[in-house]
């Protein structure tokens, strides 16, 4: 078995006992007290199973593994333990959320198909979220591509900040990123409310009155409370109601991976839709960075810096601009100017991405009144290094 098992205990030979006895059907690491097993599961993991025993100092094992469920969740979590008393068995279900209660001297049959069972469970929960994700990414999607052609300045948007949002959680190693994804797919759901003219002033810079200004500024907080009674989507909701607040007024984020998340995700769509917006008045990188660092406390400046290699990224990428007629367009390709019909409705803004309903909805539109033609498009393959090929 691939999957691996940690167990925690503060004696010594208990763990050397164990080491012998099993590893040669599971793939085992062991921790000597409850601070040793957290700076394991942070460094070495993630464990399928973690066990831990009752009676440690320091931590013992129910808030080890209260724990262990904040930073590792989906580790199946046992307590191996002489103190058998009901309480204790209590304690560690409420708290520790534990799949199994074992109680010492434990056969060693008995304990190996309790590994076992917890192996399976760890693999039920990363089928169920894995098709979770998947599911919930693509509805998302199907859902931003429907409401993009109906409010092109808002939620082309989407397709230029997944790719920014994307670089960013994987410079900063974030968990979980496709919770980061959805938020920044759903971002300016909220803008469904707001009258396209207000929209285009606000990507054109213009100065707003206070009432339309605070108008859009409630934008954040109607799309939180669009998704918030939407399962799974929760803490995503309350990631989009934060987007416009300062990187200044946050706090260390506390209550665990929850709070984490909610604070980390906030603070990327602040980043990016500003970052975003510049980009598309065409300002280069690193004059947009340049702006956005001088505004001290506003943005979250690591976030900032794994922008800095954004463009670095991007280079690695072969970009032609090419003039083509409606009829020759493909899924795939990215609006390199704004794609506006004769009667003057924006159909595609600058940056969006051409997908399969956006190819329709040009094609029924040029069918009838008709589209300026031709029309400006990247055409974006990855450059390849001589070393890479074999």
């Amino acid at each position: 078995m691939n999957e691996k098992i940690l167990f925690v205990d503060d004696d010594p030979n208990i763990l050397s006992a164990l080491k012998r006895q099993l590893h040669k059907e599971f793939n085992l690491e062991v921790a000597e007290g409850g601070e040793k097993g957290i700076e394991t599961v942070e460094k070495k993991g993630p464990f399928a199973v973690v066990v831990a025993d009752m009676r440690m100092p320091v931590m013992d094992g129910i808030q080890f593994l209260r724990k262990v469920k904040e930073s590792s969740p989906e580790s199946v979590r046992m307590m191996l333990t002489g103190n058998a008393d009901l309480q204790t068995a209590v304690d560690a279900v409420n708290e520790g959320n534990i799949f199994r209660f074992l109680v010492k001297p434990c056969p060693q049959e008995t304990l190996a198909n309790s590994l076992t069972a917890g192996i399976d469970q760890y693999r039920l929960i990363r089928v169920e979220k894995e098709l979770l994700e998947k599911t919930l990414i693509g509805s998302v999607k199907v859902l931003t591509e429907i409401l993009s052609l109906v409010n092109p300045m808002a939620f082309s948007q989407a397709t230029r900040l997944r790719s920014y949002v994307s670089h960013i959680v994987k410079q900063l190693n974030l968990p979980n990123a496709w919770q980061f994804e959805i938020a920044t797919m759903l971002s300016q759901i909220g803008c469904i409310t707001i009258p396209p003219d207000i929209l285009a002033m606000i990507y054109a810079r213009e100065k707003l009155s206070k009432d339309k200004q605070k108008m859009y500024s409630s934008h954040p907080s109607v799309g939180s409370k669009i998704l918030a009674h939407i399962p799974r989507l929760e803490l995503i909701a309350k990631m989009i109601e934060g987007q416009q607040k300062p990187y200044k007024t946050f706090t260390q984020p506390k209550g665990g991976l929850r709070n984490y998340m909610i604070t980390m995700g906030s603070q990327i769509l602040k980043v990016v839709i500003d970052f975003d917006k510049l980009v598309n008045q065409g300002f280069s990188y690193k004059i947009v960075l340049a702006k956005l660092g001088s505004h001290t406390g506003e943005y979250n400046p690591y976030m900032l810096e794994a922008l800095e290699t954004f463009q670095e990224d991007e280079s690695k990428k072969k970009i032609q601009i090419k003039k083509m007629m409606i009829n020759e367009l493909r899924s795939g390709l990215i609006a390199e100017e704004d794609i506006v019909a004769k009667n003057k409705v924006l159909l595609v803004q600058r940056g969006q991405e051409i997908t399969y309903t956006v190819l329709i909805r040009l094609h029924n539109f040029n069918k009838g009144v008709g589209i300026v033609e031709p029309v400006s498009v990247q055409i974006i393959s990855q450059t390849v290094n001589k070393t890479d090929i074999i």
